[in-house]
């Protein structure tokens, strides 16, 4: 695969580059094409049968990828859970557009390093054009700023240490031991705890996440909120930050975004909400008014790779004032290039350095449906929940939760009682669905009580999918 006779290493000629990815794509096409017709998830998943594949490549000499290729594509297709499948009503990662698909492998061969705006000016803009668009959805002010991160875990991250900057000017260079108090944030009970692991990774400890409790909705308590900082306050401690939840991971709640907000603003806290997956219902004039309140958000996270189908992992963070993020990230070295008047250089302006051009899969993707596409598409999957919603409490199942996002938690009635019991037989109803391979759910908690959890925002999932789910899960 050589240019020459004189080259070695990785070098790669640009037919036996071409005939190697126009491979790749073909095959990955026929794959997705016939996807609905093979299992949604491995029928079994096992280590030593995993690592025993992947021993007969030791890594050692060149390979075949003519060959290699069509097999990994093969132990990806068993050992995969599908989320291209029809049937697949899991997590936040549903089937990514072809358009987004494009932009990972332009990205990919044009490998642009966005540390810097003049080694890549289309990426920053074209990146920025896509923050500015869903600022002004989220009903941001004309100051509003943000970028892409890895996801939402990053661009949450940055909430905090942007929240920590502002409410501690000394944390910028003393760090923690510099303050007189020890900071402590707030973010509910059914959020996504990946806030204990940022509140461990900024120094703060995991104490310092005060967890609040829900109300039997699975929505934040607000009197309990305010009680824990009363608290906190009385105890020495020093609030800076309320996190509220657009779209919780479990069961689609959504915290009183307008209650919180007031609190926050009130007891002079920041106030960030995370909606990396329900955020995407800023796109629907019909249906973005569940969202009223993210208006009065300091930060707010969005992530592209959930509800809005583009290939892992694309996050979105913004803020209302985009010179919060200079003060939070500025660094000045001599072996960077000099600035760009009217411009921001991205690793003066987030956490990362070298970064990948994240945002042209969005950017695409955007060409290519448009706004008014998405919003078909996300208002179609709102449908489909209520579809789901109605078809399994008519055929005498319970949902345990109201919301206008497309997740449905479901139980029976005659279900076990006993917590520890009722837990084994929801998970092993949601395994008895996912080994039939025409179909993939999981079991959570609502309020502590088990239910089956079905999630319905992937573009291939249509009606007689979900007529099909809502039989199986009868049938079995």
């Amino acid at each position: 695969m050589a240019d020459g006779q004189d080259r070695g290493g990785v070098a790669t000629d640009a037919e036996s580059a071409a005939k190697l990815l126009h491979g790749v794509v073909d095959q990955l096409v026929e794959g997705w094409r016939t996807r609905p017709e093979r299992p949604a998830s491995p029928a079994t998943a096992d280590a030593a049968e995993i690592r025993a594949w992947l021993g007969r490549y030791p890594l050692e000499k060149p390979e075949d990828l003519a060959q290699a290729v069509p097999e990994v594509l093969a132990a990806l297709d068993r050992w995969t859970v599908h989320t291209d499948h029809p049937g697949y009503f899991g997590l936040f990662n549903p089937a990514a557009t072809w358009a987004g698909v494009a932009g990972d492998l332009i990205t990919a061969a044009v490998n642009p390093q966005l540390a810097a705006w003049s080694h890549a000016p289309f990426a920053v803009e074209a990146e920025q054009r896509c923050i500015d668009l869903f600022s002004g959805r989220l009903g941001l002010p004309a100051s509003a700023g943000g970028h892409f991160t890895s996801g939402g875990a990053e661009a949450n991250a940055t909430a905090v240490l942007t929240a920590l900057t502002r409410a501690f000017p000394e944390y910028s260079t003393g760090g923690l031991r510099a303050l007189d108090a020890a900071p402590v944030f707030y973010a509910g009970a059914d959020s996504h705890l990946a806030w204990l692991k940022i509140a461990h990774a900024t120094g703060l400890g995991r104490d310092a996440c005060r967890l609040v409790p829900s109300e039997a909705s699975g929505r934040m308590d607000v009197a309990a909120l305010e009680a824990l900082l009363a608290e906190d306050r009385r105890d020495g401690k020093a609030p800076f930050l309320v996190v509220a939840t657009a779209g919780t991971t479990g069961a689609g709640m959504i915290d009183p975004l307008p209650r919180i907000a007031h609190l926050a603003h009130e007891a002079g806290l920041r106030f960030h909400v995370d909606a990396a997956w329900g955020g995407a219902v800023c796109l629907s004039d019909r249906l973005r008014g569940v969202l009223t309140g993210i208006e009065r958000a300091d930060t707010i996270t969005v992530d592209a790779h959930k509800w809005l189908s583009v290939p892992m992992g694309a996050g979105m963070f913004f803020t209302r004032d985009r010179a919060e993020l200079s003060s939070s990230f500025t660094v000045s070295t001599s072996y960077m290039p000099g600035r760009v008047d009217d411009t921001a250089d991205p690793y003066t302006t987030s956490a990362q350095w070298s970064r990948r051009f994240t945002g042209l899969k969005l950017w695409l993707s955007l060409l290519a449906y448009g706004i008014s596409g998405y919003r078909d598409q996300i208002e179609h999957d709102a449908a489909l929940g209520q579809v789901l919603r109605d078809q399994l409490t008519g055929a005498g199942w319970l949902a345990l939760n109201d919301t206008p996002l497309p997740i449905v938690c479901a139980t029976r009635a005659d279900a076990p009682a006993d917590p520890a019991e009722s837990w084994r037989w929801h998970s092993d109803l949601a395994d008895r669905v996912n080994a039939t391979g025409s179909a993939w759910v999981s079991p959570v908690r609502v309020a502590g009580r088990p239910a089956v959890r079905m999630c319905v925002i992937s573009w291939r999932t249509r009606t007689e999918d979900i007529a099909r789910l809502r039989e199986l899960l009868d049938r079995v």
